[in-house]
């Protein structure tokens, strides 16, 4: 009996080991990795807000003003020509990091995604030019930003599914 109460001790010791270890690391993941997850989310959270204002006039579940128009595109241009390199160190990818949906793609095909990356640049100048001239303008220029978000997202992020 006692050889089995120590066999029992010795496996709880085991199972108690492993599963600080894993909470341990996880809770200790690199600063720098994490750091830039949260960095790269919260840009794309600032994308969906002015790109939602947009397009909320543009559907017209909101009225058109033509000065938040303009400051919501003026918004997207900018934060489109921000250098984003540092949101996006190897590593931080949803296999490697928990957190994220950005696919190990990403990290495969650089040009790629640098030449999606600047359709959207081109995109949200074009609106910047057009949103506060009339919510026709905004309407036509709205395709090809939510075509550049979507031709990136669908390359290169993990699903919702």
């Amino acid at each position: 009996m006692t050889k089995l109460k120590s066999l029992f001790a010795a496996g709880t010791v085991i199972a108690i080991a492993a599963t600080t270890t894993v909470s341990f690391a996880g809770s200790h993941a690199d600063p720098a990795i994490s750091g830039a997850i949260k960095a790269r989310q919260s840009h794309m959270q600032l994308y969906m807000h002015n790109a939602g204002i947009l397009g909320a006039m543009a559907q017209g579940k909101m009225d058109y003003d033509a000065g938040a128009a303009n400051a919501a595109a003026s918004n997207l241009a900018a934060l489109s020509q921000l250098n984003q390199r540092s949101y996006w160190p190897q590593g931080s990818d949803n296999a490697s990091a928990e957190n994220t949906r950005a696919l190990p793609a990403i990290w495969e095909n650089f040009p790629d995604v640098g030449a999606k990356a600047q359709a959207l640049t081109d995109a949200a100048l074009a609106a910047e030019a057009a949103a506060g001239e009339s919510l026709e303008a905004l309407q036509a220029s709205m395709g090809p930003i939510f075509q550049a978000c979507g031709a990136c997202h669908s390359a290169y992020r993990q699903s919702n599914n």
